[in-house]
């Protein structure tokens, strides 16, 4: 069973305020406004989990490259014919995840939807499965039952630029009560070395109803398609790159490596200014549609090639680069970074960037905010240092509180938790210490927990 007062600093007085802090925060609505979950699962009243695998381990990265990574293999994992099978192999294993965020994710999930305290391993996992199963059977166990007793107020998906969001348009015509809202994804449409970039550019051309044959009428339909998913709830767009490289190009540049590549003959180099220039075009929308702008960056994506080619991507292997902001990012806040009407968040997973140029570049340009830690970050150390590393410098309302970037949607609550906790250990430290007082205290952990988010997303009414 789940400890009431874990990961909680073990200093009493610390402790103590921490708890109090905690009480504030832990019941208030989850806002999630960066994720993957399939906006299916709402999309019909009456949909239903699969099995305990296809729920629970099959989707999340986080489980399955730490098996792989201690030589399971993912046919193993991934294959769907015998689902007990695949459980009885994570259980016998999940001795792995000791002391992880994984393995105390998936603790506190097992122990909040579905009343389980036993600890999983291979004795018990047959045990475990039946309870699981039993649970996904029951009438009121569907996905829509569930967004409403885990307490989520709004939950952002992540969506392709030529899709027809189908299950958003569903959802609303349904009637359901349930804030669902689609985030536009553009990397496969800016990046000219995506795999069938041609055929991205043809997709949109069909989406949009513009007739994709140069730079302009490019730039028309990609704007086109971020005002048709405004019109369903859209507050921010994401964007997936290598390095946070901006640059400006003339038109006539743009136009010439558009032309090329429609040829099939761009090479590397145009593909990377041309991305970089896409980046400083797409600020630019956002000043004109108002949606919000994020740009993750510093990873190696799919850095396993015989994985990639036989699972796809999103198997666990983004892998940390190093990244520079301060030079890169230059271009475009020349242009943007002192606009009104202009919000880029930056998430990285350099966490050496932290402190030296996130902080101080956030500190200072009224257009930048700091996402939370991001993937191998987000957990109890990587926040913490987080807190130590940014706030200082950048101050906690240049800051947008958490977002779970999750696929695993019964997960959700477990990593949100994990951020209240640690927000409210972080503001006990500065409480103890006489940094601030019990108001602020108070006044601050609802900013982490709900009111950062709702600001920087644009998501109040």
């Amino acid at each position: 069973m789940l400890s009431t007062d874990r990961f909680f600093d073990p200093d009493v007085s610390r402790k103590s305020a921490a708890i109090e802090l905690y009480a504030l925060i832990k019941d208030l609505p989850i806002i999630s406004p960066h994720g993957h979950v399939d906006p299916g699962l709402f999309s019909d009243p009456g949909s239903r989990f699969g099995n305990p695998i296809e729920l629970l381990v099959q989707p999340d990265h986080y489980l399955l490259r730490m098996l792989y990574s201690q030589g399971v293999p993912l046919e193993d994992l991934m294959q769907k014919e015998d689902p007990r099978r695949v459980w009885q192999v994570f259980a016998g294993h999940f001795h792995l995840y000791r002391g992880t965020p994984s393995g105390l994710w998936f603790t506190h999930t097992l122990e909040m939807h579905f009343g389980i305290t036993e600890k999983l391993n291979a004795a018990s996992a047959e045990r475990i499965y039946d309870q699981i199963e039993a649970a996904l059977a029951a009438p009121e166990f569907t996905p829509r039952n569930l967004f409403e007793r885990m307490n989520i107020e709004l939950l952002a998906t992540t969506d392709p630029v030529v899709g027809a969001l189908e299950h958003h348009q569903a959802i609303r015509a349904s009637g359901w009560s349930g804030r669902v809202i689609p985030t536009f994804r553009a990397d496969d449409m800016i990046n000219m070395l995506a795999p069938n970039w041609l055929n991205n550019v043809q997709l949109l051309s069909a989406a949009s109803g513009i007739d994709v044959g140069d730079y302009r009428s490019y730039l028309a339909a990609l704007e086109q398609r971020r005002a048709f998913f405004k019109s369903l709830g859209a507050t921010a767009t994401d964007t997936s790159i290598y390095l946070p490289e901006t640059a400006c190009l003339s038109p006539l540049e743009a136009e010439t490596i558009f032309q090329r590549a429609l040829k099939g003959q761009a090479s590397p180099d145009d593909a990377a200014r041309f991305c970089a220039h896409m980046l400083v075009e797409m600020a630019r929308m956002s000043v004109e549609d108002g949606l919000v702008m994020q740009l993750h960056a510093g990873v190696y994506r799919n850095h396993n090639p015989e994985v990639f080619k036989r699972f796809g991507p999103d198997m666990g292997f983004d892998i940390p680069v190093q990244a520079e902001y301060t030079l890169n990012l230059k271009p475009l806040l020349d242009r943007f970074g002192d606009h009104t009407n202009f919000t880029l968040i930056l998430f990285t997973l350099d966490e050496t960037l932290y402190a030296r140029e996130l902080a101080p570049l956030a500190g200072a340009y009224p257009s930048l905010r700091l996402g939370p830690p991001w993937w191998f970050y987000d957990s109890w150390n990587g926040m913490s240092r987080y807190f130590d590393q940014v706030m200082e410098t950048a101050g906690l309302y240049n800051t947008v509180g958490f977002n779970d970037d999750t696929r695993a949607f019964l997960a959700i609550p477990a990593r949100h938790d994990v951020w209240r906790r640690a927000a409210a250990n972080w503001l006990a430290g500065l409480l103890v210490r006489r940094l601030i007082d019990r108001q602020d205290a108070e006044q601050m952990a609802v900013e982490l927990a709900v009111g950062l988010a709702k600001r920087a997303y644009r998501l109040e009414p």
